[in-house]
């Protein structure tokens, strides 16, 4: 019986030492990254907008956040051939964009994010699978938040280590009710 009552005892003790370890991991870290803070309203599905600036029906984005909202999880034209993902991060002040792009490479651009008011301009910072003097790869990319429901991307696509025109073309975005 007094084993019993000791097994029942520890194992009540693991439980709870294993719960209050698990809940520490449910909080997302305290972030002073204004920057990232403000990419964390663009949560929500994008569509493409037409020439008037309306909305049409082609999703063109679906963004959440995601581990803990320590990341921001952008899905770029979902369920489509082209389909891509961007991961945002904190990285000190700045923000860090990995492109999961449809050739195949995952460039890394990063932003001052305290130099970025409405607008974040992010800059080659590396990459896998990719050499940026001769593989096509998006090389920069520049997002401005318009208003609460209004996005511009435009991106710059490289290849043989020079800016090509045909690649990563400019989006206006609106919010989809």
């Amino acid at each position: 019986m007094r084993r019993q009552l000791l097994t029942g005892g520890l194992l009540c003790l693991c439980v709870s030492v294993f719960a209050t370890a698990d809940d520490k991991h449910h909080h997302a870290p305290a972030t002073t990254n204004a920057g990232f803070e403000k990419l964390k309203g663009l949560v929500g599905t994008w569509v493409a907008a037409d020439e008037n600036g309306d909305p049409t029906e082609q999703v063109v984005s679906v963004v959440k956040l995601t581990a803990g909202g320590s990341a921001i999880h952008d899905t770029l034209f979902p369920g489509g051939e082209m389909e891509m993902i961007s991961i945002y991060t904190p990285d000190g002040d700045d923000v860090t964009m990995t492109h999961y792009c449809m050739l195949g490479n995952q460039p890394r651009m990063k932003a001052d994010a305290k130099a970025a008011g409405n607008t974040f301009n992010f800059e080659f910072d590396g990459g896998t699978n990719l050499d940026p003097a001769k593989d096509a790869h998006m090389h920069a990319a520049k997002l401005t938040i318009v208003d609460a429901n209004h996005l511009e991307v435009e991106g710059i696509g490289w290849v043989d280590g020079k800016p090509s025109a045909e690649m990563c073309n400019g989006m206006k975005l609106v919010r989809k009710e």
